[in-house]
């Protein structure tokens, strides 16, 4: 599979002596005398264990920081270093031995602005059910770097990661040079997906594009089994282009000569685009429509917000034609279904997909005490995204039934009861960031107005700088409590704009005023503590609901700092 000799043999165990101490060694006499006492053979297989999971820890972090060595710190749109340039995708192939892995893989590719993560998720979860080996590539990932990389819908373990990890490193590294360098991170990850999906043997590779379609790594795979492009909007206009057409034109890039594809309803300017791509390399462009719930027989989807029935219903026909034409299963056409099938049913209502409308109380508040603390996760980043995840957040926090309030629990974490809540009681707070590129004059008024429009209306809203950081891959462990010295500059940027909004529909306070409703902190953590703070002097019947948005990278920051 994996050679385990690839893996470097820097790490050192070193052990205390209080570690030493917790070996012990009983007497005869004590061993009469107290049976019950583990046994020295018991205790030293403990102690191997104990030693092994400490080289582990330290090998993994070893592995993480190898990994950021290909993190480059331009801006993904300059194209100046060598290693950019896509055709080098197939001699890193070349050199893993993957050609041929690859030619073989059925493998389903999505592209698209929103919801292609979701997309993935849901294809996945089908074809699963049906009891096929599946492996699912997706990013980014908010808290470790294995969440890219599922088996069986299972995040990859430490111990599998860190051999192909060290195979694919180290194969590539002696054999890099100049003409061709080591792989950009991305372009690494990618690679590293298909060496775990070949050497795992999965009969499904279900690949979510990172960025664009036409150069992104993923877009290596010359003969998918079927190609999905999901709702598209404007987003990274500064590499893919600033008009719907170009965007659809780079999307439409992982389309193959007669490979069939699906996509969702989209304006005109991108869909005759993605026609026009399509007929000029002869493929059958279906348009899918949302599922309805009719055709979940009443059950729920398995991600919440309404945007996610257009997602399924991409995924349905994705899994649909993968099942037919590399399954030889006999599934019914879904535009013919009055009812889907059972295993579909199943796969879209238990998938999971951390970020995307997810809710998750705070796990180091006690309920019931002095408030809760509740938080609303989604790491929409477009205007498009951004309304669809202010209308599932105008919805969640209204409570409407008490089931519906409690299946949002299930989904993020366990532990408290979510009784339904007066518009008295609850105060909504935006806890944002977004990424300079983006503009917030066109997500925050999104965002601010489809909330307005649903009857909510945030007490206050927090901007912070992420806590993690582009140019480096780590863990909660070594993540700053605090910089002083951050540059906040962007966020007073943020702040100003909402400001703005709040003023126009303010005209005439006092000034000052305003400046009450919104805050710069200089880190994520300390905007916590102002929120725990906030929840113990506060009366035992306040809810403090906190809408999460505008990065992916802010969700998995905030998830980190909540849960145990």
């Amino acid at each position: 599979m994996f050679a385990v000799s690839s893996v470097p043999r820097t790490t050192s165990c070193r052990l205390s002596s209080a570690f030493l101490c917790h070996l012990w060694i009983p007497s005869s006499r004590r061993l009469h005398q107290q049976p019950h006492l583990p046994s020295l053979s018991f205790q030293i297989r403990s102690l191997r264990k104990q030693i092994h999971m400490a080289a582990q820890g330290d090998a993994y972090e070893e592995a993480l920081a190898a990994l950021s060595s290909l993190i480059t710190k331009r801006s993904r749109a300059d194209k100046s270093n060598k290693g950019d340039r896509f055709e080098l995708i197939f001699d890193y192939l070349k050199l893993l031995d993957l050609e041929e892995d690859i030619l073989k893989m059925k493998v389903i590719h999505v592209a698209g602005t929103k919801g292609k993560g979701s997309t993935c998720a849901f294809t996945e979860s089908i074809i699963r059910s049906y009891g096929f080996r599946t492996g699912l590539f997706t990013s980014p990932h908010l808290i470790d770097v294995r969440e890219r990389f599922r088996l069986d819908g299972v995040d990859i373990s430490e111990e599998k990661f860190l051999g192909y990890f060290w195979w694919c490193y180290n194969r590539l590294k002696e054999r890099a040079n100049e003409e061709t360098p080591m792989p950009t991170y991305f372009r690494f990850l990618a690679l590293l997906a298909f060496k775990i999906f070949a050497a795992e043997k999965v009969d499904a590779a279900i690949l979510e594009v990172g960025l664009g379609g036409k150069f992104d790594a993923t877009n290596a795979v010359q003969k998918p089994v079927v190609c999905g492009i999901s709702s598209l909007g404007y987003d990274h206009m500064e590499i893919l282009g600033d008009t719907l057409g170009k965007i659809a034109g780079e999307k439409a890039g992982i389309f193959k000569l007669g490979v069939p594809a699906f996509t969702v309803p989209q304006p005109d300017e991108a869909m005759c685009v993605l026609e026009e791509k399509a007929s000029k390399l002869d493929v059958n462009l279906e348009v899918v429509q949302p599922l309805t719930a009719r055709l979940l027989s009443g059950q729920k989807l398995g991600l919440d917000g309404e945007h996610q029935y257009l997602n399924a219903g991409l995924a349905v026909s994705l899994a649909s034609t993968w099942l037919q034409q590399i399954g030889k299963l006999e599934v019914p056409n879904p535009s013919q279904m009055s009812i889907l099938p059972e295993q579909f049913i199943k796969g879209l209502a238990s998938v999971s997909l951390q970020g995307r409308a997810q809710v998750v109380p705070d796990q180091f508040i006690e309920s019931r005490t002095s408030g809760d603390l509740i938080f609303y996760l989604d790491g929409a980043h477009s205007p498009e995204s951004m309304e669809a995840c202010a209308k599932w957040f105008s919805f969640a926090v209204k409570g409407d039934n008490q089931s519906e309030s409690s299946k949002y629990l299930v989904n993020g974490s366990a532990g408290s009861s979510h009784d339904k809540w007066s518009g008295e009681t609850c105060q909504q707070i935006l806890l944002f960031n977004c990424m300079s590129v983006r503009d917030p004059n066109l997500l925050l008024p999104h965002l601010r107005n489809t909330c307005a429009n649903s009857g909510i209306h945030f007490k206050k809203a927090l901007f912070v700088p992420n806590m993690s950081v582009y140019h480096k891959v780590g863990t909660a462990a070594d993540l700053p409590e605090n910089d002083p010295h951050a540059d906040l500059s962007w966020q007073f940027t943020l702040q100003k704009v909402w400001e703005s909004l709040v003023l126009s529909e303010r005209e005439g306070e006092e000034d000052g005023e305003s400046s009450r409703n919104s805050d710069v902190f200089t880190s994520l953590p300390m905007a916590i503590k102002w929120l725990r703070d906030s929840v113990q002097e506060s009366s035992s019947a306040t809810r403090f609901q906190v809408l999460v948005t505008g990065s992916l990278h802010l969700v998995g920051d905030v998830l980190r700092l909540i849960r145990k």
